[in-house]
């Protein structure tokens, strides 16, 4: 369904929780220097992706100006080459989507779910044909799997030039149908609550003519021929689950057991919220069932999360393979009244760390700096 949520259960689900998931408000920073307590370097020093620039919420007027998303893009995309390159299946990407150009936008703008998929959609279409170098990606085998038909409908209309087009473009229910039939698959398509009500009156309302499309034009989807463009060798899911349905997460597990020779790569699924348990298995059994088995066996490829708590600025970055840095913004007065922002690099680790210990991180950084 068109990004519909149970929004019902989850504002209970909320309730009952009280999560412990990276769902608290956050900021944007960069990179430069300091080991937690010891001796200040830089991310250059140690051989580290620096943060990359612009992502601040005080430094609006260089995101506007900078192509941050494209930043984003080609370390990504050499993450991902990376985690493919040491035989790795399942794939995160995350990072903040608003960020960047005219309509930059932070965490502390207004935004809705539609601007955030809009972004997403966008930012993988100009993905997708950073692989068509390679002949194994040729010929549509990398697949651009978008969360519902409507979705898949007004990408195919807006992104029509060949390089894009060379791409299959698909969903997660088309693709659940396709695949997730055998024996271990875990059964065919979880349909949202809804959707087959909506389906049905699409059909009825379409009359001799077929379905009236009020769930997206099925035209728009490209075949899945086996031994043609399937298997497939890539998939690019584009914020399955994040604003829609759960279902889509469940969906994804079913993808995968179907074809694990496929490498799937999720962008903005939100999974942080769905390993951190902002889902109750009391309310959502199916996709409390996914969690051990699955997604906590993604690989975050290329990971960027702002924090804002307790009177700090940071953030939470990684390139595949390197390890994890936590960074300290600091934001202080400038010339003409504008802010300037530093970065430092409290630490390193080869484990991701918990949003508690991340903030408790910046805290001690920034009581230090002090």
């Amino acid at each position: 369904m068109s990004r519909v949520s149970s929004a019902a259960l989850v504002s209970l689900a909320i309730l009952v929780s009280g999560c412990n998931a990276f769902t608290s408000t956050y900021t944007r920073c960069g990179s430069v220097s300091s080991v937690f307590g010891q001796q200040q370097q830089s991310s250059s020093a140690l051989n580290l992706t620096p943060l990359p620039k612009g992502i601040s919420p005080f430094e609006k007027s260089l995101s506007k100006n900078i192509d941050i998303q494209g930043d984003f893009r080609k370390s990504s995309k050499r993450a991902i080459d990376a985690a493919i390159g040491n035989n790795m299946k399942r794939v995160e990407i995350e990072f903040p989507p608003l960020l960047g150009g005219s309509q930059s936008k932070s965490q502390f703008d207004d935004f809705d779910n539609i601007q955030e998929l809009d972004k997403n959609k966008e930012w993988t279409m100009q993905l997708a044909p950073t692989f068509l170098g390679e002949k194994e990606y040729q010929k549509g085998r990398v697949w651009m799997i978008f969360p519902d038909l409507k979705e898949c409908e007004l990408a195919k209309a807006e992104w029509a030039g060949q390089r894009y087009q060379e791409a299959t473009f698909t969903t997660i229910q088309a693709v659940t149908n396709y695949l997730a039939t055998g024996e271990n698959s875990g059964g065919g398509y979880d349909a949202p609550w809804g959707e087959n009500l909506m389906s049905g009156l699409s059909k009825i309302m379409g009359g001799k003519d077929g379905d009236a499309g009020l769930l997206g034009d099925q035209a728009s989807l490209d075949p899945l021929v086996e031994g043609e463009n399937s298997p497939a060798r890539l998939w690019l899911v584009i914020q399955p689950g994040n604003g829609g349905p759960v279902e889509d997460w469940v969906n994804c597990e079913k993808m995968a057991l179907s074809s694990p020779d496929t490498t799937m790569v999720v962008i903005n699924g939100a999974l942080d919220k769905v390993r951190g348990g902002f889902y109750p298995a009391v309310f959502f059994p199916k996709l409390a069932a996914t969690v051990d088995r699955f997604w906590k066996k993604f690989e975050p490829a290329f990971y960027l999360k702002p924090f804002s708590d307790k009177g700090v600025y940071g953030w939470l970055y990684r390139v595949y393979p390197e390890p994890w840095q936590v960074h300290l913004e600091i934001v202080k007065p400038g010339k003409d009244g504008n802010a300037e922002v530093e970065y430092m690099l409290v630490d390193t680790m080869d484990e991701k760390p918990s949003y508690d210990k991340v903030v408790s991180m910046l805290l001690s950084a920034s009581q230090a700096n002090k």
